[in-house]
Parts: C-alpha cells; sequence; structure tokens
C-alpha cells in the first residue's frame, strides 16, 4: 500500500489556463505564505505514517492473520484496479471542484484506511481498504495542483519546492520514526497504526484551513475576448524554426532542443477579463485535441514512453518489495529495518535528484542511451535482489532500485515540460499516468492476481527485471538509431554546404 513517488509526477505543475502572467496570477487578500503553509502542514501530516513500511508484517502477523496468498495475490492487486478506475474521473472532479474538496476527500480516504487497517477483519474487508487507498493515490494530483490556483506565476517554482520538500519530510520522518518504534521502543506495529491514524487525522483538520481557490484549469478560469481568438491559433515547428502567425505569441525557455508541434503560451493584453465556465463535453473535446498536438512531438513522445514503462515497472516493484523482503527474512522471528531503508532510499535519491539539476549533457542526442544504461542498472539490481536472499543485498539493491529510478524520473519529468504548456503539463502527466496504470493492470491481472497465474514473489520479480531489460534493450536500439540519422543529417548539410562553398 505504498503510495508511489511516480504518481505524484503525473500531478505537477497544474494551474491556470495558459497565457501571460497576468493571465495566470490569481491574487488572493490573504497572500501566497497562508496557503503554502497549510498545503505544506498537510502534506507534512499527511505522509507521517510510520507504520506503512511495515505493512505487509502487519497484515501477515497475528493482528489480521492473513495468509501470503491473500495479501500478495488478492489483496494488493485491488489497489492497482481502483487507482486506474478513480484516476480520470478524479482528474476532472479535481478541476471542477476547485481542488480543496478533493484534498478533503483525500484527508478522509486516508482516515478510513487506516481505521479500516486497525480495525478491519477478513479478506473482504482488507480488499476494500486497498480502495480506499487507491482514492487516497488517485486524489494526490489534488496536493500538488492546489498551490497553483492561488499564487502566482513567478511563485511556482519556490512552493513547488516547498510542498514537495514537506511531503518528502513527512514519508522520511515517519519512516525513521517506525524504525525507531519498533526497533529501540519496541511499540507494537498496531500501535504505529495508531500513530499513522492520528497523523491523517491532523492533517485532515489541517485541510479545513486551505483558502478555497477561485479558479482552475478548464471549468472555472479567465480569460479576455483576446486571448479566445487567439487559443485557436496553432504553431508550426520544424526542427526549432518558429513560424509565429501572431505577434503576441512568444518561445518558451528550451525549444531549440525539440522538434514539435506544442502551440506556444500566449501573452494577453491588458483587456478586461471574464470567467468562462466550459461544460464537460467541450472539455474533453479540448482535451483530445491537445493529446494529439502533444504527443505529434517525437521527442515528447519517447521521454513519455520511458516514463509510463518504467514507472509502471516502479509501482510494481514497490508495492510488492515488503512481500520480497519478508520472504527472504520473515518479521516474526528476526529484526527488520524497512522503515530505515525507506528513509534512507529516500533521502539518498533526493540527493540524486538534486544533483540531477546541475548535470549538462546533450539529452537530444544522448538521451535514449541514458535511458537504456540506467534501466538496465535497475533490471541488474531487482534481479539481484530477487536471486541473492541475503536481506542485506536486498536492502541495499532495493536503495539502487529507487536512487535510478528518482534520478531518471526527474530528468524525464523535466524534459518533457520544458516545453509545454501549464495546462498541457497536467494533461500528459496525466496521460502518461494513466498509461503506466493500464500497464501495470495488465502486469497484475497477468502475473500477481490469483485470477491469473497468481505466481510467487521470487517469480514475480524475476519478471519485473526482465521487464526493465526489455525497456533497455527497446531504448539502445532507439537511440543508436536516432544518432545514427543525426549523424548521417549533419554529414548531408556539411556536404551541402560544402557544395555551395565550392560553387
Amino acid at each position: 500500500m505504498e503510495a508511489p513517488a511516480a504518481a505524484a509526477a503525473s500531478a505537477g505543475r497544474v494551474g491556470l489556463r495558459p497565457g501571460s502572467p497576468r493571465a495566470l496570477r490569481a491574487p488572493l487578500a490573504w497572500g501566497w505564505p497562508l496557503p503554502t503553509a497549510a498545503l505544506c502542514a498537510y502534506g507534512f501530516f499527511a505522509n507521517l505514517r510510520p507504520s506503512e513500511p511495515f505493512l505487509t508484517p502487519y497484515l501477515l502477523g497475528p493482528d489480521k492473520n492473513l495468509t501470503e496468498t491473500q495479501v500478495f495475490n488478492e489483496i494488493y492487486p485491488v489497489w492497482t484496479y481502483s487507482y486506474l478506475v478513480l484516476l480520470f474521473p478524479v482528474f476532472l472532479a479535481t478541476d471542477f471542484l476547485r481542488y480543496k474538496p478533493v484534498i478533503l476527500l483525500q484527508g478522509l480516504s486516508l482516515i478510513v484506511t487506516w481505521f479500516m487497517l486497525l480495525y478491519a477483519k477478513g479478506l473482504l474487508a482488507t480488499q476494500f481498504l486497498e480502495f480506499f487507498y487507491g482514492l487516497v493515490t488517485a486524489t494526490e494530483i489534488a496536493y500538488y495542483s492546489y498551490i497553483y490556483s492561488v499564487v502566482d506565476l513567478n511563485l511556482y517554482q519556490k512552493v513547488t519546492s516547498y510542498c514537495r520538500s514537506a511531503a518528502l519530510v513527512g514519508y522520511t520522518v515517519g519512516s525513521v520514526c517506525g524504525q525507531i518504534l519498533v526497533s529501540v521502543v519496541g511499540w507494537s506495529l498496531f500501535v504505529l497504526n495508531v500513530v499513522s491514524l492520528t497523523s491523517v487525522s491532523v492533517a485532515f483538520a489541517v485541510a479545513w484551513f486551505l483558502p478555497m481557490p477561485q479558479k482552475s484549469l478548464f471549468f472555472h478560469h479567465r480569460r479576455s475576448s483576446a486571448q479566445v481568438s487567439k487559443e485557436t491559433k496553432v504553431v508550426e515547428c520544424r526542427n526549432g524554426t518558429v513560424l509565429q502567425d501572431d505577434p503576441a505569441l512568444k518561445r518558451v525557455p528550451g525549444w531549440d532542443d525539440v522538434e514539435s508541434n506544442v502551440p506556444l503560451n500566449i501573452e494577453e493584453h491588458p483587456e478586461e477579463q471574464q470567467e468562462q465556465k466550459v461544460d464537460i463535453g467541450k472539455v474533453i473535446k479540448e482535451l483530445w485535441q491537445d493529446f494529439l498536438q502533444c504527443y505529434s512531438s517525437r521527442t515528447l513522445l519517447c521521454w513519455s514512453v520511458w516514463w509510463a514503462l518504467s514507472t509502471c515497472g516502479y509501482f510494481q516493484v514497490v508495492n510488492y518489495i515488503q512481500g520480497l523482503w519478508e520472504k527472504v527474512q520473515p518479521s516474526q522471528s528476526s529484526e527488520i529495518y524497512n522503515g530505515g531503508v525507506e528513509a534512507a532510499s529516500t533521502l539518498l535519491g533526493a540527493v540524486a535528484v538534486f544533483g540531477a539539476g546541475h548535470v549538462k549533457i546533450s539529452w537530444a542526442t544522448w538521451g535514449e542511451i541514458v535511458l537504456a544504461m540506467f534501466s538496465l542498472l535497475i533490471a541488474a539490481a531487482v534481479y539481484i535482489m530477487d536471486t541473492i536472499r541475503n536481506i542485506w543485498v536486498c536492502y541495499t539493491s532495493y536503495v539502487v532500485f529507487r536512487i535510478v529510478y528518482m534520478l531518471l524520473i526527474t530528468v524525464a519529468t523535466f524534459q518533457i515540460a520544458t516545453n509545454l504548456s501549464v495546462e498541457r503539463y497536467a494533461l500528459v502527466f496525466g496521460v502518461n499516468t494513466f498509461i503506466a496504470l493500464a500497464l501495470q493492470t495488465l502486469l497484475t491481472l497477468i502475473v500477481v492476481d490469483a485470477r491469473g497465474l497468481g505466481l510467487d514473489i521470487f517469480t514475480q520479480f524475476t519478471i519485473y527485471a526482465a521487464y526493465f531489460a526489455v525497456i533497455s534493450v527497446i531504448f539502445f536500439i532507439s537511440g543508436t538509431c536516432s544518432i545514427i540519422a543525426n549523424y548521417r543529417r549533419k554529414e548531408r548539410r556539411r556536404r551541402n554546404n560544402a557544395t555551395e562553398n565550392g560553387a
């Protein structure tokens, strides 16, 4: 029941409709510190769940007394199915209800999840619990998008770092506290879940203090008559050359690295704005048109394919890693350090993410090869933790797995987001997450679910290692072909230039 970190990526910088800074600003009487502080407090307490790294031992232990087959093959798959089913309706509801009600729904779902984790008995009740946790992860989009509807555009980067750091710190502190309370203080896993329930209850209380946004992305936005007419214009881009059909259209940073048909942001004239309410049919039609235009870019398509494929595999490994640890070293007969390992992998992953921002490389040229090499490293880490059945080897391999994934997903996020407006950023990451979940659902149904093959945990991880190896091969072939094609293009250009100079 681990909340995947990549799910958050899917809900990145969701904000107002693309336009000028004035169009995107949402100045409020209370300013930006109050909503930012309230949201950060909510994110911290909502992720402060010390019992989460010990979920599998708890379900298999005397408190729940469930079998391994029930937990791995009948209960955990429910999360995947519910997350997939709820993702798109929650995406639309988040915008229609303007974020805050969905954040409250997430807080309430957390309370229901941990209350049932404490007191629900039996297979069916625990499966119902997993459904509510699927609702929790589906509604994460509201947490990561709320803040952009109540702060100015020039504060986006600052508030993003605050909100993401709050969630990260909450998860890390929760994991460390859980490990200390189990290993040092000697608390039971039941008491640990009581602490988690208390923390998420505090988060739910804090959510009520969030100011209600007045705008949203699709259903409640403001735009002028000038912007309405300009939004229909399309900018054609070929090999980084922008053909502007309106002087108000302007470039966005990093556009030179991408061949794209994606329209750029539109500068708005200082005219009076009026709120526009769009019906759901029109919203879905606009989403479809944006989808076709966004994915017409080969670069964006390449990074999105890797994002969806790798996130699918990441979800599977993270969801079932506690089961592997439990099989390698049963918690009933030995000391376990799940919380410490989760905290260490999160912190080291954060360091790797920070370092990724300072890496200088031509991603347009070498991006696919880098993805191939690191995907192969991920495959090796998963294979080692599966075959060398030593708990410390498993722990170390898992830390490497998470660090590499967090590093690459950050680079992929940046590469995708650099050339998209805020609106299309939300669409692309929503689609990528949906595809990842659809693939995960198929993989779960075939490999994990008792109605499918219902394979044991070790065989599952062998398949996950092979899955990442296939991803590596695909991107190595694609990257090699891309490098050869670029080299031939440059050679043709050089020969043409030489011929023209000779003439």
